[in-house]
């Protein structure tokens, strides 16, 4: 019988989604996301996906200097796989917004599927008093945004990552995404191994739901070939369960404050990415699964080693 592979668990620390107003312990400025990342790499978490927030207000920025410290605190306390997002800021030209890979040379980092109207704005209806100016234009502004990915963008995306021998984790956040993506395939562009984080329940993308995401799943691997790797995010309240599924069919999985700022569906706040680190390992291995250590995750997905980076 074939042995069960390994589970990669990844840990999304803090985003550009939620805001402080939300939840007490979303983690801003360089000192608490590191504090944060370490010990989601302690509670098992094999990799973090990493954005930056401003120190005190929390609000996201794409500045180098945040991203330096950040990057090298992690590497210095831990061994964990680090991924970084590529999602810049809004108004960001392609060649800004990618500036950050022949930077720091991550082993991992995040590549979108196509574009999308990503829209944060119902969140700002629960924000009736808030800590900071920016946090509700910032969410009601997104309900006129377009996170734009062509063609021309995604090539230009791949080719920077492989040029610096930096992983793209593909974001998916549609159907039509995948086919985008057989295109890169076909033409040689994208190498192997093909690594897919599908990212469901955004408004403006796939609804989430089991049903659609067996349907995701399935796809994929019909377009893309049995031997593609993937995870899925799960921004819902019922993240854990989402989680399970995923790992049950053959995937990864991922928490994290980016994602979802609850540790039950039934509001209970996570005081920290590692409580819902810790929460999903227990349940993968009381399921039997085992939990990928950051180098065995890293030979899993043929990355190029924490000593490579330029962090």
């Amino acid at each position: 019988m074939a042995k069960q592979k390994k589970v990669i668990v990844t840990a999304a620390i803090t985003g550009g989604i939620f805001t402080p107003s939300m939840t007490p312990y979303l983690p801003k400025g360089p000192k608490e996301i590191i504090e944060n990342t370490v010990d989601a790499a302690k509670a098992g978490a094999s990799m973090v996906h990493v954005h930056a927030r401003k120190e005190i207000t929390g609000e996201p920025t794409a500045d180098f200097d945040s991203f330096e410290q950040i990057l090298s605190g992690i590497k210095k306390q831990s061994d964990v796989v680090i991924g970084i997002t590529t999602g810049g800021a809004q108004g960001m030209t392609v060649e800004e917004r990618f500036a950050v890979i022949p930077r720091f040379k991550p082993e991992i980092a995040s590549a979108n599927g196509g574009s999308i109207n990503f829209c944060l704005s119902k969140l700002a209806d629960g924000i009736d008093n808030p800590q900071f100016d920016w946090e509700v234009p910032f969410l009601k502004r997104t309900y006129d945004n377009v996170f734009k990915n062509t063609f021309k963008g995604i090539e230009y995306c791949i080719k920077i990552m492989n040029e610096n021998n930096t992983l793209p984790e593909f974001e998916i956040f549609d159907y039509g995404q995948l086919n985008n993506l057989a295109y890169f395939v076909n033409n040689g562009i994208v190498k192997n191994p093909i690594y897919l984080q599908f990212v469901p329940g955004i408004m403006g993308g796939m609804p989430i739901s089991l049903e659609g995401m067996m349907f995701m799943i399935d796809q994929a691997k019909k377009i893309l070939g049995k031997d593609i790797m993937y995870s899925s995010v799960a921004g819902c309240r019922k993240m854990f369960r989402f989680e399970t599924m995923c790992a049950i069919t053959g995937g990864n999985v991922r928490v994290g404050l980016e994602d979802g700022i609850y540790i039950k569906p039934n509001g209970e706040l996570a005081v920290s990415n590692a409580t819902q680190v810790s929460k999903i390992c227990g349940i993968l291995r009381d399921l039997d699964f085992e939990i990928a250590t950051p180098d065995e995750a890293r030979e899993m997905l043929c990355l190029k080693g924490k000593n490579n980076v330029n962090f």
